[in-house]
């Protein structure tokens, strides 16, 4: 069981990997995902960018005013600045520190020289404790040496930058989530939208496979290729439709035409049967009013597989019970085959039902017991199933003769076909036409199998 599923998954990833609409969804993913991204991480490293870019000119703007104030005032003058920004730092916190070219503190907010600083350095983050602080804050410092070797450090606390960096970098994150999200759905719908598009096409082929001649592929008028696509497949069909058309009205006509005289000769033969005293000649008329009957059948069975590939008959389709038709088969049937030296059984699941045209149905099968009773020499058993397959519904003739070797199947199902030895055994080649018409009828197929001995003749629909 859970190596049958794991083949089951297996083969659907597969089917999934071989699709074009899976890998047209799939990049179509991958280049909004990339678009994405690179527009996203673009943003984000702007707005990095930017943010220590006023970072670094705040921290240099405030070096270059205290190198200014010492110019112009030499050391008095840049105490006292130190001290006005200083007193200011509760608006913008500042790190201040005036050195002596041996580190020791002059003036400022920070208690000694960061051994970690040199004494020129255009930036640098480091975490310090500023006077008066129980807790190390992230700094952004900049150092310079002072003309007379004193060393001056200036810097700003960029906690909340570095706070407002992850939170912009989760926005970012967020954003990314929901435009992959987003880029999922796009492409799934894009995808949707071209399956449509195609499954319409496709519906429209299936349908007039199955017989409905009159179906085209939908056209929205918007002359596109799917548009052009439609137009040239219902050109294709049009043409195909006339065709048809015209073979069915000569096949039907000649049916038609040729059943009456036929018939006539037949009454004819019949009556010149009763008449003649020639045993001589009355052999002769036997034996041409037994090919006149076989041509009559040809006829007939010629105009219902034209019917019934026309999809004539949808309409007398009834809710049938499958095991009560196929005992009714095997009544009918049963003293044929017992002439022929078979038994017929019934193999039914009980309680199957499905919407049948009864009378075509009963024909199609009993075309298939009458080929077993005729073909399946040293044969003892002819058996009638009907069950539950592959989601559907199979009908089933088998017997346990010689069978078909699976390379002749083919040309036994062809219109006409006869197999050499059955060429001795009075037929018209059109019996599983008939069956193969019926099929389609029912939206089914019609296959040949292998019954292990002998020959299955199946109806899946």
């Amino acid at each position: 069981m859970v190596s049958a599923r794991r083949r089951e998954v297996t083969l659907r990833w597969g089917q999934l990997a071989r699709s074009v609409i899976a890998r047209f969804v799939i990049i179509a993913f991958l280049v909004q995902l990339t678009v994405t991204g690179g527009i996203l991480l673009f943003v984000q490293q702007s707005s990095e960018s930017a943010l220590a870019a006023e970072q670094k000119a705040l921290v240099t703007d405030l070096r270059e005013d205290l190198v200014s104030a010492w110019h112009a005032g030499g050391d008095a003058a840049l105490i006292r600045i130190i001290d006005a920004r200083l007193a200011q730092a509760h608006a913008s916190p500042l790190v201040i520190l005036l050195a002596t070219a041996k580190e020791d503190p002059i003036r400022g907010n920070l208690g000694d020289w960061p051994t970690v600083i040199p004494a020129e350095t255009d930036w640098r983050a480091i975490e310090l404790y500023r006077t008066g602080s129980d807790r190390a804050e992230l700094m952004g410092v900049s150092s310079t040496t002072l003309p007379n070797g004193e060393r001056l450090l200036a810097g700003h606390v960029i906690t909340s930058s570095v706070r407002l960096a992850r939170v912009n970098e989760e926005a970012i994150t967020a954003a990314l989530v929901i435009g992959v999200i987003f880029a999922l759905l796009s492409a799934l719908l894009i995808g949707r939208v071209l399956s449509n598009q195609i499954q319409a096409v496709v519906t429209t082929a299936s349908d007039v496979g199955e017989g409905r001649l009159g179906r085209r592929v939908p056209i929205d008028g918007s002359g596109d290729a799917f548009d052009a696509l439609g137009e040239a497949v219902n050109a294709m069909l049009d043409r195909i439709e006339a065709l048809v058309s015209q073979l069915r009205m000569m096949t039907d006509g000649l049916a038609h035409d040729l059943r009456s005289p036929v018939t006539r000769i037949k009454v004819t033969l019949e009556r010149a049967i009763i008449e003649t005293e020639d045993e001589t000649a009355l052999a002769a008329l036997e034996r041409v009013s037994g090919e006149a009957e076989t041509l009559l059948g040809m006829l007939s069975t010629a105009l219902l597989i034209s019917r019934a590939e026309a999809g004539i008959g949808r309409d007398r389709f009834v809710d049938t019970d499958i095991a009560a038709l196929l005992e009714d088969l095997a009544e009918v049937y049963g003293p044929l085959a017992e002439d022929r030296g078979f038994e017929i059984a019934v193999e039914a699941e009980p309680g199957l039902h499905a919407p049948l045209h009864r009378e075509l149905m009963g024909q199609a099968l009993g075309n298939l017991i009458e080929n077993a009773t005729k073909y399946a020499e040293g044969g003892r058993r002819i058996v009638i199933g009907a069950a539950h397959e592959a989601g559907g519904i199979t009908l089933s003739v088998a017997d346990d003769g010689p069978g078909i070797p699976a390379e002749r199947r083919a040309e036994a199902l062809s219109r006409f076909g006869r197999l050499d030895p059955a060429r001795h055994v009075t037929g018209s080649g059109l019996g599983l036409s008939l069956v193969e018409a019926v099929a389609r009828l029912h939206q089914g197929s019609f296959t040949l199998e292998d019954n292990a001995p002998g020959l299955r003749a199946a109806i899946r629909f």
